[in-house]
């Protein structure tokens, strides 16, 4: 009976979730008045200030419909998941209703087209995601939740001076025209403000360090929720920004630099979580930069496929690691495919995934990707950029293959090793599901998502190459340690992440905090003291004392105090 009861929770979430998903699936989803571009937007205006009108609008899209149908069945899995993975824990209930208010806020800033109302769930998904950060409640856990919270405020103040700006406009939907110096800024607070969620560089140091999270977390958090939340406001008033080019061109070049520092930091990381999170970051540059070159519905399409993958990858990545008994190393791990074949069939057929493999979900949107690369106006350096971090998701996928599934396993006795529970491997199956067809069902069943771009047999010839061009680097690699010759004396600086550790992670969590402490003790509890509250209560007590002691009938103070008078007089009138 506890047993059941210790469960029940995560079982009822897990029910729950995958029932909504397929509702939004068939009733939403397989729409075809949506799927048209078609969709509906309720309003309900609360009141009217001085032409500004309050209201709460809900916008019913296939964007949002289809965002929300993977949000639940990933969410779904990751409770199915977490009954077996957070088995033991005490406060098993507590971490589901987390989960569920992770979720919720995702929804809410899925379904809402207003700045002023997005609030509601973006400042939702940082508080909760700091709870969920700091859950194991140790030193490495508080110091990744503090740095993952002040980079999600930093946020948090762009978007409320947008909101202040946009008082102006009337509106807070970005639905008017952002003409001028004013409007540019509006849509650069804004774009900022989107790239500090998704992790973009200089914000970068925040995402790593969130793997201190439980892996059902990372799962959630790294696929379709905190990352994803600024590439969807970016794509939801993608329609007021492509007014201004200079956003644009100033986003592409950020994503096309996130998605090389990216997926250089995975080739030499050995944490396998944090190889996991890199590979996100690098997504995550991709879809930045296809925004940046005029491509939101692919962008949002590529997010779509990689929730799919990137949540089985880190599924997989959990069971590995709750096997082998917490052990995340992978130069230990190894011999995989023999003592979790479920698991490394899973993790294997993901990482081709995430390759673009033909015909897998994570083709159909890479393909489109690099095609509409090679039709944009972009320069070559910035071409070639694009091309090596996307060639490089094969380098550290093979990386992670050859190392941790098949290669030789260097851990300790396999005494306390672990197996594979019942429900991890139904939601890693159900994901396996999304994983292979999930692109294929989105094209079928979203027209728009049907890119169309008219290129050459070499350009065809290019993208193949950038696919399928990681396995001749380790050809080099085994012939005579390439790796070393290639890197030479940048293999730390490439292993850092461009030292956005030091850049983002120590300004804000180190030097930040230590900065504001000092603020502080110097103007809070200093100076705004002397000439605020305190100091104007201790001048107004002197005031009343001196007044009573003029008025307390003494000859000697009217004798003092009317000498005083008449010295003044003299002074003044003299």
């Amino acid at each position: 009976m506890s047993r059941l009861s210790s469960v029940s929770v995560p079982l009822l979430c897990g029910a729950f979730l995958y029932c909504f998903s397929l509702f939004l699936w068939f009733f939403g989803v397989m729409n075809t008045d949506l799927g048209l571009g078609g969709g509906y937007m309720v309003e309900w205006q609360f009141f009217s200030f001085c032409g500004v009108e309050w209201t709460f609008p809900v916008v019913v899209d296939y964007t949002s419909v289809t965002f929300s149908c993977f949000v639940c069945l990933i969410s779904g899995s990751v409770s199915l998941f977490s009954v077996s993975y957070m088995e033991g824990e005490v406060f098993l209930r507590r971490f589901m209703y987390l989960i569920m208010a992770f979720v919720g806020s995702m929804n809410l800033l899925i379904y809402v087209p207003s700045l002023i109302t997005v609030l509601l769930g973006w400042d939702g998904l940082g508080i909760v995601s700091f709870a969920l950060v700091i859950y194991y409640q140790n030193k490495k856990s508080l110091a990744a939740g503090m740095l993952t919270v002040l980079a999600n405020r930093v946020g948090d103040v762009l978007l409320i001076l947008c909101i202040c700006l946009m008082v102006n406009w009337g509106d807070w939907g970005l639905s008017t025209g952002m003409f001028g110096d004013f409007g540019v800024f509006v849509c650069f607070l804004l774009v900022i403000g989107g790239m500090t969620k998704s992790a973009q560089i200089p914000f970068s140091a925040w995402l790593p360090a969130a793997m201190a999270a439980p892996t059902p977390v990372s799962a959630l958090v790294h696929s379709s929720t905190l990352v994803t939340a600024g590439v969807y406001l970016v794509v939801r008033f993608y329609g007021s920004l492509s007014e201004v080019s200079e956003v644009l061109w100033f986003l592409s070049k950020i994503g096309g630099l996130t998605l090389l520092m990216a997926g250089l930091s995975a080739c030499f990381e050995t944490d396998l979580k944090k190889i996991i999170a890199l590979s996100t970051l690098s997504q995550l540059g991709l879809m930045m930069f296809t925004i940046g070159i005029g491509y939101p519905l692919i962008a949002i399409f590529h997010l779509f496929t990689h929730a799919l993958f990137k949540a089985l990858l880190f599924l997989c990545a959990g069971s590995i690691i709750h096997s082998m008994v917490d052990t995340q190393d992978s130069r230990i791990l190894g011999g995989l495919n023999e003592l979790l074949p479920f698991s490394s069939s899973c993790l294997v057929m993901s990482s081709v995934v995430l390759c673009g493999m033909p015909f897998l979900s994570g083709f159909y949107s890479k393909d489109l990707i690099l095609e509409g690369s090679f039709t944009s106006m972009m320069s070559s350096l910035e071409l070639v950029i694009v091309l090596v971090g996307a060639g490089l998701s094969l380098v550290y996928s093979m990386r992670l293959m050859l190392n941790g599934v098949f290669g030789q396993y260097f851990g300790s006795s396999l005494v306390t090793f672990g197996v594979e529970s019942s429900y991890m491997l139904v939601s890693m199956g159900v994901l396996s599901m999304g994983a292979v067809m999930g692109g294929w069902s989105l094209q079928v069943v979203w027209v728009d998502a049907n890119g169309f771009s008219v290129v050459s047999s070499f350009v065809k010839l290019v993208i193949g190459i950038v696919t399928f061009g990681g396995l001749g680097y380790f050809i080099l690699v085994k012939a005579g340690g390439a790796k070393e010759k290639i890197a030479g004396g940048l293999s730390h600086f490439f292993s850092s992440m461009w030292f956005m550790g030091v850049v983002s992670g120590s300004l804000l969590s180190g030097k930040g905090l230590n900065k504001g402490v000092s603020a502080h003790l110097c103007l809070d509890s200093g100076w705004m003291e002397v000439f605020g509250g305190q100091g104007v209560f201790y001048g107004v007590s002197s005031l009343a004392v001196g007044h009573s002691v003029v008025q307390g009938g003494s000859v000697l103070v009217f004798v003092r105090v009317s000498l005083m008078l008449v010295l003044f007089c003299l002074v003044l009138f003299m």
